[in-house]
């Protein structure tokens, strides 16, 4: 093959390596990462002493207790004495380690059914898909338990009741089910693709130590890249929330999740600089041993000239 269609080729399968180890970090988090309820639990559980969740958390629990309050028992005149205090007794739970509970079981049962939904059958259409749904008893069941064990005497009375809340509306459970499987194949390929890319830019390469160089450098860029837009989508996410979500608390979620992301994108940039400098160093270092060794070689003395004889003279 000759020596510039092997380069051609070797900057082709190279560039293209580069480029997916972004596409590749990002579907393998998604399909790897979020998708372990283990994983999806440990990342979560940090937030329960987080103020800014806490704060929306009592916000939230608040208005939803005064709503049910008063469509039952029609105290409305009532509602500006008592919301204070039942603000207050809610960010007061917040603090407890019932709550951390309550936050570790509602997470793990509702990422368990989401999960559950998006692993169905993908041939079946948005007309069969029904809504993605999570019933509240076992986080009730554990709050209860908590509370009996620190010896609350009113914990016993508490009910059991199994409450539906509403995850994903049915038209939504279709695409993403589609978009989960999707990731799910990429996130294995796009690495091993990327790698069987770069190995065999580096091996058809003429050069190859300029080869190495150039796909480190090109992973470098790949994790920069990536880290770029982690920032970028941070900024879409919150800008696109509703009116009524508390943009801290959603920050401090986005962070968390995508925390093990970051530190993938950080993980290429530094490979790719360390794998670079070192090629381009032992490049130098190689360069310079026979100058060195020129140098300390002591230079052949001429040969005496012959005396002219009388034929030449």
């Amino acid at each position: 093959m000759p020596p510039r269609l092997r380069s051609a080729l070797s900057a082709a399968l190279i560039a293209v390596s580069c480029l997916l180890v972004p596409f590749g970090a990002l579907a393998a988090w998604a399909a790897y990462g979020l998708a372990d309820t283990g994983r999806y639990v440990t990342a979560m559980a940090p937030l329960a002493a987080d103020p800014d969740v806490r704060e929306a958390v009592a916000d939230t629990v608040g208005d939803g207790i005064l709503r049910e309050v008063d469509q039952r028992m029609h105290v409305r005149p009532l509602e500006g004495s008592v919301t204070p205090f039942v603000h207050d007794a809610v960010r007061s739970f917040t603090q407890t380690r019932a709550f951390r509970i309550a936050w570790d079981t509602g997470n793990r049962v509702t990422h368990d059914a989401v999960l559950r939904a998006l692993r169905e059958d993908a041939g079946s259409g948005a007309a069969d898909a029904g809504p993605v749904t999570v019933d509240l008893a076992p986080v009730t069941a554990q709050v209860k338990q908590q509370l009996a064990d620190d010896h609350i005497t009113l914990a016993e009375r508490i009910p059991v009741e199994h409450t539906v809340v509403p995850v994903l509306e049915a038209h939504e459970v279709a695409p993403l089910r589609k978009g989960f499987h999707v990731l799910e194949v990429a996130g294995f390929w796009c690495p091993v693709a990327a790698v069987v890319f770069a190995v065999a830019g580096i091996a058809l390469a003429v050069h190859r130590r300029r080869a190495i160089v150039a796909t480190a450098l090109g992973t470098a860029l790949g994790g920069g890249l990536l880290a770029l837009a982690l920032v970028v989508g941070r900024g879409l996410t919150l800008d696109g929330l509703a009116d009524g979500v508390s943009r801290p608390a959603a920050g401090a979620v986005y962070d968390a999740l995508t925390g093990t992301l970051r530190t993938a994108s950080w993980l290429l940039i530094g490979l790719g600089l360390a794998v670079a400098l070192t090629a381009l160093l032992t490049r130098r270092l190689r360069s310079s041993r026979p100058a060195r060794r020129r140098r300390g070689s002591a230079a052949p003395t001429p040969a005496d000239a012959p005396e002219p004889s009388r034929a030449r003279v």
